[in-house]
């Protein structure tokens, strides 16, 4: 009989394809909404560049930890849910600069760059959804993914509400949610790589003589 573990290199090779296709539209998208909420003057666009900026670290990050093993995995994790923390907090900063100086978002831009975001936010969601329960560093990835469809969700609500009122109040309240929301989520992933790390430790101290 063969040692080689056949199962664990297929679905290690399934993730990494998943992954890398994930990592490549999202960083697509970065660009597209990047310059389209500069140009748009929205704060809403801008978060959900960043947030998906994010995500094409994290995706990046787990394409490293596929081959690893758990407490790499969990180590990953944390990184990827303090730059998340981080981000969030630095757009709250962001959307507060703006209410006091700003100009009046675009809705058309806004729209047409969140609904291009939101189709590829949930195509990489489903194509996540078979590894969620997989890794650490795999369940991170999904909920950064899942924190994107929402994001962009706000966005093309914000655009249009931006576009009937004629107010950019909808942008930045938009852009506000979805640094709370981004929050949430870091502190999610940390508590999960807490407890995994955990996990690991017990693991580990059960086995030592």
């Amino acid at each position: 009989m063969s040692n080689c573990n056949c199962h664990v290199q297929a679905n290690n090779a399934a993730e990494g394809r998943v992954l890398w296709v994930a990592f490549a539209l999202n960083a697509m998208m970065v660009g597209l909404d990047t310059v389209a909420g500069l140009l748009a003057h929205s704060t809403g666009l801008l978060a959900d560049a960043l947030d998906m900026a994010s995500d094409a670290g994290v995706y990046g990050a787990a394409l490293i930890a596929i081959n690893r093993g758990a407490d790499f995995k969990a180590r990953v994790a944390k990184f990827s849910g303090g730059i998340l923390l981080i981000l969030g907090i630095a757009l709250l900063i962001e959307v507060v600069r703006r209410v006091f100086s700003g100009n009046q978002p675009a809705a058309l831009p806004i729209m047409g760059a969140a609904i291009a975001s939101l189709a590829v936010n949930i195509y990489v969601l489903k194509s996540l959804r078979p590894f969620q329960s997989g890794g650490i560093h795999l369940r991170a990835a999904w909920i950064f993914t899942r924190a994107d469809v929402v994001a962009s969700i706000g966005v093309i609500l914000s655009a249009g509400l931006v576009a009937w009122t004629g107010s950019r109040i909808p942008d930045l309240v938009v852009g506000a949610a979805i640094g709370i929301y981004v929050v949430k989520e870091a502190i999610e992933i940390l508590r999960d790589a807490q407890a995994s790390t955990a996990k690991h430790n017990s693991s580990v101290q059960s086995i030592d003589p």
